[in-house]
């Protein structure tokens, strides 16, 4: 019997085979999929209008068959909706989910070449952007099956800025962009003549046999906000901008013991993530002195503060900019505040609150924001996002935290997490 078991897994490791993707998706046994697909079943069941025990005993059985015969079984598309939602509930280094039921999914599993994926991502990107109202919305593409690895993104993000480094060392554009620069030149993209610190970068795909497709993304496609201060005109000669949706495109979408590779997904930005991070981080941009320079506040080592001061002035800029141009933005004294009602919420209802503390505490003001004070802890709960199995996928277990459980089962659950970082990554 325990030899079935074993074998089982084995094969549905081997059918994943080699390569990048193989290497970041969950290990996961015939057992534990049928643990996540049973309790991601009885939490939809529990929502679900109408829903009667006999529906999900219903259900359950067609799962069951389904993953022991062939180790994949298909989502409804109300199971994939409410799970892609549930998943963003469930993401602990998100501070934005107090809207989490009001994603938009759209259900793509029918695209699977790399080209209509980009064509279709396209689509989603102008209806995340509208008039600048911007709406959260999800586009999940087909699964991983056993034998059958899907496209998937490897971009980070489908709008991204280029990074040059020059044979002096100097840098123009995003310093966390040099290899991807890098890696796109040697796969045939074009660089500008005369490089700029926002040039796009190219989407980068791969498809089923790990082979890398480049997409210039459509002149007009990404709406981009330029930067100015309503104080000090002297930073607008910098010509700096960012581009108003956040499309995160290289998270792996777990639901119910299926794992969906292509799942890009967007909510609209907190100021603090492009002010106090993208432009002021040594790693990034590092603008950090000369636009402190720009506001006469640069006093180097005589008086360090003046780095908090101009962090303050650039999250002012940002803020007004994305507010004069009509964009969708919050500043992260009012995402703390929202976290805050969205903790108060789940509490409601029931529920544990999942959150990592490193990830949510704004990185301009902290201690000013109620979050900063909350005690906090990522219960890795399914379903939800990962990027991989050697990073934050290993620990990705159903939660039971709300049940009563004896400390054996408990035990069980964390013999099992250990196991599971125990994995090889290889």
């Amino acid at each position: 019997m325990f030899g079935f078991w074993r074998r089982h897994a084995a094969r549905r490791d081997h059918v994943q085979g080699a390569g990048p993707l193989a290497h970041r998706l969950r290990r996961l046994s015939l057992l534990d999929r049928l643990d996540e697909a049973q309790a991601f079943l009885e939490l939809f069941f529990a929502q679900a209008q109408g829903a009667t025990r006999s529906s999900f005993q219903k259900r359950w059985a067609e799962v069951r068959r389904a993953l022991i015969k062939d180790g994949h079984y298909d989502h409804t598309p109300e199971e994939l909706t409410y799970g892609a939602k549930v998943a963003w509930r469930n993401h602990a280094r998100c501070i934005g989910r107090l809207y989490w039921d009001s994603l938009i999914v759209r259900d793509r599993r029918h695209v699977s070449d790399p080209a209509a994926i980009f064509g279709d991502l396209c689509e989603h990107l102008q209806q995340a952007t509208g008039d600048g109202r911007i709406r959260s919305i999800i586009s999940v593409y087909p699964p991983v099956r056993p034998g059958v690895r899907p496209s998937y993104i490897e971009s980070p993000q489908m709008v991204r800025y280029a990074g040059y480094l020059a044979k002096d060392g100097h840098v123009i554009g995003d310093r966390k962009a040099i290899e991807a620069t890098r890696i796109a030149r040697s796969l045939g993209w074009a660089q500008p003549e005369q490089p700029g610190p926002f040039d796009h970068l190219p989407m980068m795909l791969r498809d089923g046999d790990e082979r890398r497709h480049l997409f210039e993304l459509p002149a007009g496609a990404v709406r981009e906000v330029p930067i100015t201060h309503p104080d000090h005109p002297a930073l607008a000669e910098l010509g700096l901008r960012w581009y108003a949706v956040p499309l995160v495109s290289d998270m792996i979408l777990s639901i119910g013991g299926i794992e969906y590779p292509c799942a890009p997904f967007n909510g609209f930005y907190m100021g603090t993530e492009i002010g106090s991070r993208n432009l002021a981080d040594r790693g990034r941009y590092d603008l950090l002195p000369e636009i402190a320079r720009r506001f006469g506040l640069y006093a180097g080592a005589s008086d360090t503060l003046w780095q908090d001061t101009t962090l303050t002035e650039l999250n002012r800029a940002v803020l007004h900019s994305f507010k004069a141009a009509g964009v969708s933005m919050i500043d992260h004294h009012g995402a703390s505040d929202q976290f805050m009602q969205f903790h108060a919420r789940e509490s409601a209802a029931g529920r544990r609150l999942s959150a990592d503390w490193t990830w949510l505490v704004p990185p301009q003001a902290s201690s000013a924001c109620e979050v900063f004070h909350l005690d906090m802890e990522d219960l890795h709960t399914v379903p939800n996002f990962y990027r991989s199995r050697a990073s934050d996928g290993a620990r990705l277990m159903p939660h039971n935290g709300n049940k009563d459980r004896s400390r054996l089962s408990k035990y069980i659950d964390d013999v099992r997490r250990w196991a599971r970082l125990r994995q090889p990554y290889a």
